[in-house]
């Protein structure tokens, strides 16, 4: 009886996924906020909360978390990760200043303490590489010039969380300084010996992997990406990073062949990952952090949108441009949820949950707005009107040449 109530229960929640992912589609919205929204309708305090498939959802979302990772370090190879960082290294730093600042002084000032101003920094911190990828797609962007620049930062924000999560990891499970410190050199000494054996045997590593069958591919790549996650956890560094660096590691045709036959898998536990945070979040615990959550929101809209100016216009990108590329970077998604599952996991802040929650709708459903109209708006409001295709100086360069011939002709 257990066994076919688990079916019913669980066979029901992929389909309303299914259900909602493809309404999201028709509109061209994310689904996060609809999946977020499923978790609260069927969890604790919902409409129908769901008991025989909570376990099993667990599980399905250990392993959504893991295999995001795996395909955000699938994107990139060791030498771009070390070419990103090298190039790009103060837009991060300004990324982390003025995104992950106001998270952290918010929890503070709720008197929730350290450990959750460190958690809730990683929450306003961290943009949403999933959904900026497809608005940029859906506006037809790819190709713009400010795009690399977009990509910059979100390379550098990925390469970050190796570093950040197992900080995060350390203090949830309450490890005093010396254990922290411990599983912080692991994790920073992990990911240097990666990164380098990726760059000196990357394609050794691929050729083991490799296989023309596609069932063997997925077999080893799936239970290696697990294995290496669960040794990494065992260490108290974070399953997350393992995958991460399972992913750095390969490189070429794999990298590729893997992406495309894990895809579908990863949006099915994803998703999975999203209800099991929803279940976990009592729906009458957001509307008291809801003002909080709209204020945090706004503010770090308007600092991810001065991130991206400032990263634009560093690299040389016209003014248009710059604003293209802050608002692009202004969702939040996955990654928040990542970070405030650790926390609540961990019972560190009752109220940091339904906040992370709240703060991620709020801004799921904003970033593909303001990615769509800072840039139209900035211009009306400072009446800037140059070339989007071609560099903020050469705008200001044209009234001066035509001065200079004038005066010529005088």
């Amino acid at each position: 009886m257990h066994s076919a109530v688990l079916l019913i229960e669980f066979g029901s929640i992929i389909l309303g996924l299914g259900l909602l992912g493809r309404f999201a589609g028709r509109y061209r919205l994310s689904p996060i906020p609809l999946y977020l929204l499923a978790g609260l309708a069927f969890g604790e305090g919902g409409l129908l909360p769901l008991g025989a498939s909570e376990e099993f959802v667990a599980t399905g979302a250990e392993i959504g978390v893991i295999l995001l990772l795996l395909m955000l370090g699938l994107e990139y190879t060791a030498s771009d990760l070390v070419t990103n960082l090298k190039s790009h290294y103060p837009a991060g730093l300004v990324d982390c200043a003025l995104n992950a600042v106001p998270g952290a002084v918010a929890a503070l000032l709720m008197g929730w303490g350290p450990v959750a101003a460190v958690v809730l920094a990683g929450v306003t911190w961290i943009s949403s590489s999933g959904v900026i990828a497809k608005v940029l797609g859906d506006l037809g962007r790819v190709g713009n010039r400010e795009t690399p620049v977009i990509l910059s930062v979100l390379v550098l924000e990925d390469l970050a969380m190796a570093v950040y999560l197992p900080i995060v990891t350390a203090l949830v499970a309450g490890a005093g300084l010396m254990t922290g410190s411990i599983t912080l050199a692991v994790a920073l000494a992990a990911a240097g010996l990666v990164l380098f054996v990726a760059v000196r045997y990357g394609r050794l590593i691929s050729r083991f992997v490799s296989s023309d069958d596609p069932e063997k591919l997925l077999l080893v790549v799936l239970g290696l990406t697990i294995l290496v996650a669960g040794v990494a956890q065992q260490l108290q560094v974070s399953a997350a990073v393992g995958a991460f660096l399972v992913g750095i590691a390969l490189s070429g045709e794999v990298a590729e062949g893997a992406h495309t036959l894990l895809s579908p898998l990863r949006d099915l536990f994803a998703a999975v990952f999203f209800v099991f945070f929803g279940l976990h979040t009592d729906p009458a615990s957001i509307p008291p952090v809801l003002l909080p959550a709209l204020a945090l929101a706004l503010l770090t809209a308007v600092t991810k949108i001065a991130t991206g100016y400032w990263a634009a216009r560093r690299a040389g990108i016209s003014v248009k441009g710059r604003w293209r590329a802050g608002g692009a970077l202004v969702a939040r998604g996955e990654f928040s949820i990542v970070i405030a599952g650790l926390a609540v996991s961990a019972g560190i802040e009752p109220s940091l949950g339904p906040l992370a929650t709240a703060y991620v709708l709020i801004l799921v459903v904003l970033g593909p707005l303001t990615a769509r109209f800072t840039e139209p708006l900035a211009m009306r409001l400072f009446r800037r009107g140059d070339n989007p295709d071609r560099p903020a100086g050469h705008a200001e360069a044209a009234p001066r040449a035509a001065e200079a011939e004038a005066s010529v002709g005088d």
